[in-house]
């Protein structure tokens, strides 16, 4: 058997939107079931995300802290945003919000890992890029506001961030899957055995 996810989509008899916000919505879908049954399956429609995992010549990540207001935590991330511009090339967005939350600039980009952040629930889709050969952006910082304002930064050796993901401290999914892949590539073929940061992205197709 071949252990990979395959393309396929079942029949919809109807579709609402039953909310629609400034960057996603929720879609309401009647789904033909495989027996002939139709199930309503309620879920976010989201335009996709990129985060990065900026690591430096000394192996420390860089990690930001923000109030999460749905979870009521801060939590320890990575540097990510949105796919605000449908089609927008994936690495030129995670390279903005690289600059735009750390105010840094890599050389060294690579295709960490992609993921459904919850397939069961929403259609986000994420693109985690390693960045490496960090150095400081040029310019003036970009201004925050809203929870961005509140914001902490740190750079956190990988084993301690590996660490505290083992032990229950640290639950943002980008981070906890990059800093988990980033260990195991180091542990195996190392980072040359990754994607280019241009590689193709089937859940968010992009030109350039």
């Amino acid at each position: 058997m071949d252990i990979k996810d395959t393309a396929e989509a079942w029949p919809v008899r109807e579709r609402r939107t039953p909310f629609r916000g400034a960057k996603t919505s929720v879609s309401s879908d009647d789904v033909v079931m495989p027996d002939g049954s139709v199930a309503r399956r309620d879920y976010q429609v989201h335009p996709g995300s990129v985060c990065v995992l900026a690591l430096d010549g000394e192996g420390r990540v860089l990690v930001l802290r923000q109030y999460r207001h749905p979870v009521r935590q801060k939590l320890w991330e990575l540097p990510a945003g949105l796919l605000d511009v449908p089609g927008e090339n994936p690495l030129h967005a995670a390279q903005r919000e690289l600059y735009e939350e750390a105010h840094a600039k890599a050389e060294d980009w690579r295709v960490l890992i992609d993921l459904y952040a919850t397939p069961g629930g929403s259609d986000e889709a994420i693109r985690i890029f390693l960045a490496r050969d960090l150095s400081e952006a040029e310019g003036e910082r970009f201004e925050v506001s809203e929870e961005e304002a509140d914001m902490e930064f740190a750079r956190v050796p990988l084993a301690e961030l590996v660490r505290g993901v083992l032990a229950g401290e640290l639950h943002n999914v980008a981070l906890v899957t990059g800093v988990l892949a980033l260990s195991a590539v180091l542990a195996g073929d190392g980072v040359d055995s990754l994607r280019p940061a241009l590689a193709p992205w089937p859940a968010r197709p992009y030109e350039g």
